[in-house]
Parts: C-alpha cells; structure tokens; sequence
C-alpha cells in the first residue's frame, strides 16, 4: 500500500529533486500547505500573504522505503535552523516543517526531531514545525519536476 508524507524545507523545486531519486519513492509533486487561502497560486504564496509553506508531497512504498527514513532525507536536504529562509530565499513560504498525515507519522516526526536536537549537529536551534496535514494544493505544471526538466 502507497503511503505518502509531506515537507518544507525551502524551494519546493531542489526538495522535490531530493526526494524524487530514492529508491521506494513512487512519485512526488510540489505544491503548497500550512496556508488559509483555497487553492493560492505561486504568486499568491510568493506574495506572503496566504500563509503557505512550498512543499514536497512524497507518494512511497513503506516496504521499500520507511517514513523515518525519508524523515532522515529532510533533515539533510535544508537547514533547519533557519526561520523562514533557506539560502537566499527569504519568507515564511520557505519554513521548515513536517506536515504529518497520521498519529504514526505524527509521532515519528516528533521523536525525530527530539534526536536531531540532540544531535549536537546544529549551533542554532531549529526551528522546523510539526503540523497536521490539512489542504495541499498542488503547484501549477510548470513546477512539478521543475529541475529534472530544466538539466544543463
């Protein structure tokens, strides 16, 4: 049975290249999340004022792939301590967070982020939030799969 979970961790389009490669990973599409306005456009979520965080919806295999260990992925693919920023992208739509779909994976995340504060990894202190998942929206096409089609 297909699974899914969902994250944010800075520009939908290098976390979705992230995740899309793994091996149990069914499919991914980018789109937005954590918001209050129905079915935002890139432009709205850009413009600050929906409340979306740009997301990474990850379809996979659990026989092939586990939650904890795409859970291990996310914290590797962005910087965790960084409000609101990742890299030269600046805003609340590039936040770090992990929208759970179940108690399960509600559960994994929080134990995972318990260890990745003790981990003596980070000087900062992360800031990466733990939310239901209510709406995804999914992006309009020319965002899915943005920098596989867009190789040099």
């Amino acid at each position: 049975m297909i699974e899914y979970a969902v994250f944010a961790a800075g520009c939908f389009w290098g976390v979705e290249e992230t995740f899309r490669d793994l091996p149990g990973v069914v499919t991914t599409a980018v789109g937005y999340t954590g918001g209050t306005f129905a079915n935002p456009s890139y432009r709205d979520v850009c413009a600050g004022r929906t409340g979306h965080a740009e997301a990474v919806k990850v379809s996979f295999d659990p026989e092939q792939i586990s939650y904890v260990e795409l859970l291990g992925t996310f914290w590797k693919c962005h910087d965790p301590t960084t409000p609101n920023r990742q890299g030269s992208d600046v805003g609340s739509q590039y936040r770090s967070a992990i929208y759970y779909a179940n108690e399960s994976q509600q559960l994994a995340a929080e134990a995972s982020l318990i260890q990745q504060r003790g981990s003596g990894h980070y000087r900062q202190p992360i800031v990466t939030e733990i939310a239901s998942l209510t709406d995804f929206w999914l992006a309009e096409s020319e965002h899915q799969q943005y920098l596989a089609r867009h190789r040099t």
